[in-house]
Parts: C-alpha cells; structure tokens; sequence
C-alpha cells in the first residue's frame, strides 16, 4: 500500500515538475523576494488548518490547474481550457501566471485530475477549500457536489459518493465574483482599481487540499478561556456519532499531560487548567490539546488543537474613564492596520515564509497589536499571532458600499446614526459571512477584538449587528463602526484622523466606552524601485526621505503618548505595508525595504506601554 502510494505521488510530482517548467509570473509589477524564488511544483505545501490537526491522511491539490474565462451564462463543463493557472492565488495575480480580470458577466472555471490512492479513501474523502471569492460551484467526476458562498471563509464537501474506480478523479470548479458590482463582502477589492481601492480577487486563494477521515469523526472543536475561573469551555462538533461514543479530551503543557476529561459527544464542558500561565503579547503561552473519538476502549479519530488563557475586558479606572483590560491589567493597544495584500500575490502570500515575515517584523518595530484591515487571513496566520505574542483587531471584510454617509468629526461625534438600507439578500450573505468568519476564527486566542463595520461602509442596523456580535461571542470585545457613524454601542467608541494623533473627547464618552483612534498617521515615503507604479502614488502626507519621515512619526508618538495619559486606550497607525499606489507603509509593498529600522522603532514605542492605571 505505502509503494503504491509513493509511486502515485513521485508520477504526480514529476508531471508537476514538467509542467511547472513553463510557469512564469504574469505580468510587470514588483515581486517579493519570496515570489522571485517560488516553486510552481509545490506552492503552499504546509498544513493548513493549525486548530484541528489531522497531518497523516490529507493532501495538498495546491499546484497547476487548467483555467477558461466563458459567458456567466455557461453551466457545462467548458470542452476547451486556456491554459494553465497556479492555486492558489488569484487569477488577477502575477503568481497565477495569468494576470487576467474577469468581472459579474465571465465565470472562472477550473479543472483538475487529481490521484487519490487507497490510502485516502477509507471512510470519507473531503475536499477543502481555504477561501475561493465569491461564488463557488463544485463538480466531481461530473456530478454537482455543492455551492458555497463567501469570499473569505473555509469550506469543504465530502465527495466520498461521487469517486470512482481507480485513482485517477476529475474535479471542477466554477466561480462567480462581481467583485465590486455586487452587494457580498469584498473588502477593499474593486472594478476599476485607485488610491485607496486595489486590483481584483477572483477565484481559488487559499489551500485546495483532501483530508481522508473515518466514518465516524471530530468536524470542529470551540474552545473557550474562562481566565476568572481557571477553566477552558469546550464542546465538539462529530459526524456520524453513535450511541455510547464519547470523547476524551487531553491537557498538554508541552510534552507534560496536566489535564483530562472524558465527556458525550454532544456535551459541553469546562476543563480545568492547574497552576494555569497567561497569554500575553510579553509571554504568548499556548497549550496543546489532544481530542479523541472513543467507542468503548478504541480511538476512532483524533485531532490536534491548542488554546490559550487569556481574558480581554473593559474596566474603569480610579478617573472614571472605561479601558481596555487584558489579564485584569491595563494594557495600551498599539499596532499598524495590516492589510494582507501583496505585490504578487494580491490576497494570497507567495508563501508560508511571507505570512509570518509580515507578524514578526511588526513584532520587532515594538507593535504589541495588528488590526486586520477588512480581510482574514488563512488560518496559519493566525497561529503566527498566537505564536508570537501579538493581539488581533479582527474586522469584518466590507461590502455593499455606496450611499454611505459617514457623519465623524475628530472631537466632534454626531448623536445620530446613519444606516444604509441594504437589500434582504445583501444582509443576508453579510450576516452568514460573519458568523461563518467568527466561527472559523473563534479558537485563535489572539483574536481579542471583532470589528463589524468600518467607516460606514455598507454599514447597515449597526444596533442589531452589534448586539448580535456581542451574545455570539461574549469572551471578546465589539468595536462596532471603526472610524465613526457610531450608534453608540458596543464596547469601543474609535476614530480615524489622518495625520495627527486625535481622540473621543473623554470627557463626554469615556465613562461609557473604551476610547480608540482607529486609524492615523499614513506618512508616505515612495521608494523608487519598489513601488506599484512609477508615478502618481500618494500618501496622507508625503515625504521626501527616511529622515523627514522618521522625524514626523517620533512626532506622531509623542502626541499619541499625551492622549494615553486622557484615556486612550487604543492606536492603529496606518500602515504595515504600502499597497498598490500607497506608499504609507512602515515597509515597501515587496517587504524589500524597511522605512524606518526596526530597533528604532520599538525604542520610539517602549514609553507607549509604561503607563500604570489604578
């Protein structure tokens, strides 16, 4: 069997190898390094999912597809592709090697042999999506297997029924993306790319992968740290379950088991963490955990997880203005909007490397918190911010935009609330989009804040949407209209001021919510070589070199280290990277240059956490 198998992936990887040959990125545009080096033959081979580990029976169908473009209206397997496309990156993108928009009135179509040997088809095969924007059509061996849509949450489809004999199965993929012609979330995606709106994202950009799992078998796991109480809550999601079975649910620190508790598979309960260690961007510990499917004496599946013990609240001080709280203490949140876009792969990294380059460079500039600007990420992500130590402002990826009034002035807050008045369908798909994001991100510990809407785009019955995210997920805190239009709910009042350091006046909203500034600074500085385009790139204010630019961000600090002393719990300076005509970035849009040194940077920053609140 084990022959078989490696002789099924040497045939697959030298067919890979051959074809891969003629590979080449599509296009001008910069390149990152590690898209200058990227290996066509085995692009993104890491696992995928770090929160429910299953790495001895899946594979990766990352790789060369064949690709068409056709008239929407076409809904037969095309007879005749174009050529080849790399998964998973978008077919806007250089990586791709196509290069090639598309637009609501083409579908992209997708086609694939793949080798399934023995090994993978015992019990159930499933077919996993990490993200394909937006609507999604799944065939196997011609049969329709199902649709998804979201552009920005994982997927899968069990094609057990539909495999036939042999190894050799066909498998297509159809997508639908109006992009910014239709109401779904698309964050900063648009038709007609410009200043602060960016190329397409059409298709396949995140792992394609199989997994072969038992009949009976762990779909998910929740897990939640109950600090006040020493206790992890946790409960399972298993299909095809059968009376008596049970799961065993184990507490590692390290290689040391400190924990277990055996409960129903449909039980939930509260596991308890001895002499437990806090989660902290200055101590980021993480436990592991090992879920087992018993029935009577015999493991049925088993999966991989980890958590950490962390706890986010809001909390007034001896001034009676309200903070943001981690662990019971005062901690100021600091760090740069963090977009997730890149010169060459748009939405998707060139690379696992690339991903945690990104989080660990805002590591060493002195940051402690990352808002994730109007997109997710893959999940791999996540687990480096984990990892690393670095809290995570999680927003809602934005769609429906237009007609939008977005009524904030810094120090100026209007008492009203201006609603856009969406269509039943437009809320509809944003409202399962954001339960599906939260489900698929709640067990990242990093996560400590959820974001549904940001400057009044699209934002629609603010008041429900927020209240709605607060019961779904009381462990962490709501930001509920970043940047103004606020319907004064929520935990968190935050806005946005270009350049200058600004915030709510705490006189009037600090003993009701923890005060933020959202958004601020986007001080450019073009490097020539390493832009998107040669001329016409902006920033809020522009420089002419490192040291004028260096010399205004001391001066943005400074201020904002005046405004913690008021209250100001939170900043976001704008931006981790340039982007596209952006040159506002901390870094070049290739990562190649480094504005401002990273030493120097977090020394600028170490006085932004030395404030003690009683």
């Amino acid at each position: 069997m084990k022959r078989f198998f490696a002789l099924a992936c040497l045939v697959t990887t030298s067919w890979f190898a051959v074809q891969a040959q003629d590979w080449k990125p599509a296009g001008d545009k910069i390149l990152t390094t590690w898209g200058e080096q990227l290996d066509p033959a085995n692009p993104h081979p890491e696992y995928p999912r770090p929160q429910l580990e299953r790495k001895d029976n899946w594979k990766s169908l990352n790789g060369l597809w064949k690709y068409t473009v056709v008239d929407k209206s076409v809904s037969e397997k095309p007879t005749s592709w174009e050529g080849d496309i790399l998964v998973p990156f978008a077919i806007e993108s250089a990586l791709s090697g196509v290069g090639k928009e598309v637009g609501k009135d083409k579908a992209l179509w997708y086609n694939r042999t793949i080798s399934i040997p023995k090994t993978l088809r015992k019990g159930r095969t499933l077919l996993h999506f990490g993200a394909v924007d937006w609507q999604c059509d799944v065939y196997v061996n011609g049969q329709h297997i199902g649709q998804h849509e979201g552009g920005f949450d994982p997927f899968s489809f069990d094609i057990t029924a539909a495999l036939k004999k042999g190894t050799e199965q066909d498998v297509v993929v159809r997508v639908w993306d109006p992009t910014s012609e239709g109401p779904q979330p698309r964050g900063k995606q648009i038709n007609n790319p410009h200043g602060i709106w960016y190329t397409p994202v059409t298709g396949i950009w995140q792992t394609v992968w199989l997994e072969n799992v038992p009949e009976s078998y762990i779909v998910n796991t929740k897990h939640t740290p109950d600090v006040d109480q020493s206790v992890l809550h946790f409960s399972a999601e298993v299909a095809g379950a059968k009376a008596g079975d049970e799961l065993l649910v184990e507490i590692y620190d390290g290689t040391q088991k400190i924990g277990e508790q055996q409960l129903g598979v449909n039980q939930e309960s509260a596991l308890s963490v001895k002499n437990l260690t806090l989660w902290s961007p200055t101590n980021p510990k993480l436990y592991d955990l090992q879920i087992k499917l018993l029935r009577g004496k015999k493991v049925v599946d088993q999966v991989k997880s980890y958590f950490a013990m962390r706890k986010i609240s809001m909390k007034k001080g001896s001034d009676g203005i309200q903070r943001m709280y981690l662990n019971d203490e005062f901690v100021f949140h600091y760090g740069p909007l963090d977009q997730g876009w890149w010169p060459d792969g748009l939405h998707t990294p060139p690379t696992d490397e690339a991903l945690k380059f990104d989080v660990v460079k805002t590591k060493e500039m002195g940051f402690n918190m990352i808002r994730k600007h109007i997109k997710v990420e893959p999940a791999r992500w996540y687990r480096h911010c984990d990892s690393l130590g670095i809290l995570v402002w999680q927003d809602m990826p934005s769609g429906d935009l237009g007609g939008n009034i977005w009524d904030m002035q810094p120090g100026k807050i209007s008492n009203g609330i201006h609603d856009k008045d969406r269509t039943p369908e437009s809320e509809a798909i944003y409202k399962k989009e954001w339960k599906a994001i939260m489900d698929a991100l709640h067990n990242f510990p990093s996560i400590v804040i959820w974001v549904p809407f940001n400057e009044a785009w699209g934002q629609f019955k603010t008041k429900e949407i927020t209240e709605w995210t607060m019961n779904y997920d009381p462990s962490r805190l709501v930001n509920s209209a970043s940047g103004g239009n606020f319907a004064f709910i929520g935990h968190i009042l935050d806005i946005h001021n270009y350049p200058g350091a600004a915030m709510p006046d705490p006189n009037l909203f600090g003993d009701k919510f923890i005060l933020a500034l959202g958004e601020f600074g986007g001080l450019g500085l073009p490097v020539e070589g390493h832009t998107w385009q040669e001329k016409d790139n902006w920033g809020y204010q522009s420089f002419k070199n490192k040291e004028e630019l260096t010399k205004r961000y001391q001066e943005l600090v400074t201020d904002l280290n005046e405004l913690i002393k008021r209250g100001l719990s939170a900043g976001v300076y704008t931006q981790t990277t340039d982007v596209e005509v952006e040159t506002n970035g901390l870094m070049t849009y290739d990562r190649k240059v480094i504005k401002i040194p990273e030493a120097e940077l977090k020394k600028m920053h170490e006085v932004l956490y030395n404030h003690v609140v009683k």
